[in-house]
């Protein structure tokens, strides 16, 4: 059985390929299940974020990934099938390490990957979809995550995906404190743009979520107020700045929302920033004059800034993780050999017990205890001895010499010439 990833993200995969194709987050065990259920996929996990979609997997049939990833989606093979990377054993594990510690997000070092990476496998957990070798990987994936964090400048000066939706709002307007932001969601993104927008202390702040209490939170924690999600049409023209990431399949605005809320504005300008995948924001709104609409794709263009002062450390990970996966397929291969040990000691332990119970009986009827130990250890020598020197004697031809050079190294003989 070995290891895959199979998947596609924002270097392979535009947005409107990413959003057919991402997982929603409260069908995702399921969909875990269904893959690994009397399939050939033995082990699985599936990570869905808004820059990637990626199946971690374990398996002889790797193609069987592939089709069920398409089917579930209900797209064809064929349409998706150059956007997708498929990676074998040693650089599956190679990607899962770069992946955890931020060397192939967006923005490179950002930490948020390594959590959405630690709630992929915690669903997978709850699935029932992890077995040993995956466990094990991801076990080291984080501890490798750590690892290039702790010893390299990967996270320094990082610039966020939040904090770029903060840059793209100031081109358009001089100062993010005098205008008024909604953001739609609650979640971890959310939550992240709300504390780099409250940074600028903007003249109103607002939370729409569907869960009330949620929003309520996060609002006291950045001094906002909260809205009901079905109140965001309605007060749509009252904002300046429209941050949205929520886990909705559907568009939550759409183009006649929009069109709307800029007639009450009098076509006054507005920033509106759609971080989820699906997309919350109708593609169509782009082409409004007086929307700016910014995608994930387009906060690329602000994060790459900051890839130069980071490249030093990236070489720096890389050897890490290299050095990291040179090590888990050691531990990989190690595996193989441990059925054959388990049977080598049960064999061992067969003949100690046959010899321990013939030397008792030899004791109990008042043999002398020292020849009786004369007769254990010459017993258990020769059971010892007897498959290693059968197996050197029925060599024949040019095995004779390969045999005894392998008997030598596994008893670390050296022999007299």
């Amino acid at each position: 059985m070995q290891l895959f990833a199979l998947g596609l993200n924002h270097h392979t995969a535009p947005l409107s390929i990413r959003e057919q194709v991402a997982f929603r987050p409260e069908r995702l065990v399921q969909a875990l299940a269904d893959l690994v259920q009397a399939k050939p996929v033995k082990e699985a996990a599936i990570l869905s974020t808004c820059n990637r979609t990626e199946l971690y997997f374990a398996t002889q049939q790797p193609q069987y990934a592939a089709d069920w990833f398409a089917e579930y989606h209900r797209v064809a093979l064929k349409d998706i099938s150059p956007y997708l990377y498929t990676f074998p054993q040693r650089d599956a594990i190679r990607h899962v390490f770069r992946v955890a510690s931020g060397l192939d997000s967006m923005v490179i070092g950002e930490p948020q990957i390594l959590g959405q990476m630690k709630d992929a496998v915690r669903q997978a957990e709850e699935a029932g979809t992890l077995g040993a070798t995956m466990h094990k990987l991801f076990q080291r994936t984080f501890s490798v995550a750590k690892e290039v964090r702790s010893t390299t400048a990967i996270g320094a000066n990082i610039v966020s995906m939040a904090a770029a939706a903060v840059h793209l709002s100031e081109r358009i307007f001089e100062r993010v404190g005098d205008q008024k932001v909604l953001f739609v969601g609650a979640g971890e993104m959310i939550e992240l743009c709300a504390a780099h927008f409250g940074g600028a202390k903007p003249r109103r702040l607002t939370i729409a979520n569907r869960t009330q209490s949620r929003a309520e939170d996060l609002a006291a924690r950045f001094g906002g107020d909260v809205i009901r999600l079905d109140q965001v049409g309605e007060a749509l023209a009252g904002y300046d700045i429209v941050v949205s990431c929520t886990g909705s399949p559907l568009p939550i605005i759409g183009l006649g929302m929009v069109e709307r809320a800029l007639k009450v504005r009098r076509h006054r300008p507005m920033v509106m920033v759609d971080l989820a995948v699906p997309r919350d924001i109708e593609a169509e709104v782009v082409g409004l004059d007086d929307v700016f609409l910014y995608t994930v794709d387009d906060l690329a263009q602000v994060v790459d800034s900051g890839l130069e002062s980071r490249q030093a450390a990236v070489v720096e990970a890389e050897t890490i993780i290299d050095e990291r996966v040179d090590g888990f397929l050691h531990w990989l291969d190690s595996r193989d050999t441990v059925p054959t040990i388990r049977a080598l000691r049960s064999h061992a332990d067969e003949l100690r017990r046959a010899e321990l119970e013939r030397a008792m009986r030899l004791l109990s009827r008042g043999d002398d205890p020292q020849k009786v130990l004369e007769v254990l250890s010459h017993g258990l020598t020769n059971k010892f001895m007897h498959a290693p020197t059968r197996f050197l004697n029925d060599a024949e031809g040019d095995q004779r010499g390969d045999s005894a050079e392998l008997v030598q190294r596994i008893f670390n003989l050296h022999t007299d010439h």
